[in-house]
């Protein structure tokens, strides 16, 4: 099942790319979305594993302008699509692709423990990149054929991590730490945080997303538009490297 799910999810993405074709070159000069590198480095000496994407611009320089509603809020993503189960993060098993997605997102904030921007304020700083693990399923109602997984609320089956923002999504916020320098962002995460996975594979994606309140036959939190697979094709070619 789990091989059928990502064969759909390689084929959307590709038909996505060329869907974009138009946009692309409306945005052509904005590097910062574009992706020339990725790595996912296991650290043995801190016991953590170090994810890294290198663009072509200013990783984490351009965010999105905010629309002053939780309806149609955009949000920006630099997304890591692996082979990690969404067990090995805290979720019930569930079938889809798990992906770490650092995000911003100016309209809102889903980071109801974390306070990223210190000024003591919990639920102002959506804007500043954070991290969520989040649960893709493919999506043809959406440009970018992907979605996050949703569920009924009432389901008792369902288990989330406890730093999940509470919403009826496959999504947590566990609030690690990312950085953005240069050309390079990045984030650590503890290997425990991880049920101590490191042999898994991975691929590097630049995406715009966006929020749904209202419209019944749209995903809560779908992908509209690809702006730069590190593979091409989505295949998830890269693994993990230990020092």
């Amino acid at each position: 099942m789990k091989n059928r799910i990502l064969t759909l999810v390689l084929i959307i993405l590709c038909t996505s790319l060329n869907a974009c074709e138009e946009n692309e070159k409306i945005n052509d000069k904005n590097n910062d979305l574009q992706i020339i590198d990725a790595s996912v480095i296991h650290d043995t000496e801190i016991a953590s594993i170090i994810w890294e994407i290198t663009v072509k611009g200013n990783a984490g320089a351009t965010t999105p302008n905010p629309v002053g509603q939780l309806h149609g809020a955009p949000v920006l993503g630099y997304v890591f699509p692996t082979t990690l189960k969404p067990t090995d993060v805290g979720f019930s098993e569930t079938e889809g692709i798990l992906a770490l997605a650092l995000t911003s997102h100016p309209d809102f904030d889903d980071t109801p423990l974390w306070d990223e921007n210190n000024d003591s304020v919990y639920d102002n700083d959506g804007i500043i990149w954070h991290p969520h693990w989040v649960v893709l399923r493919e999506d043809n109602r959406v440009a970018g054929g992907l979605s996050v997984k949703q569920f009924n609320k009432d389901d008792k089956t369902v288990k989330l991590p406890p730093t999940n923002p509470g919403m009826p999504m496959y999504m947590d916020s566990p609030g690690f730490q990312v950085i953005t320098k240069g050309n390079n962002i990045k984030v650590v995460i503890p290997d425990y945080r991880m049920n101590h996975k490191i042999d898994f594979r991975f691929d590097a994606v630049a995406a715009y997303m966006q929020v749904n309140t209202e419209i019944k036959d749209k995903p809560m939190l779908g992908v509209y538009e690809v702006y730069s697979v590190l593979s091409t094709d989505l295949s998830l070619p890269y693994t993990v490297q230990s020092r």
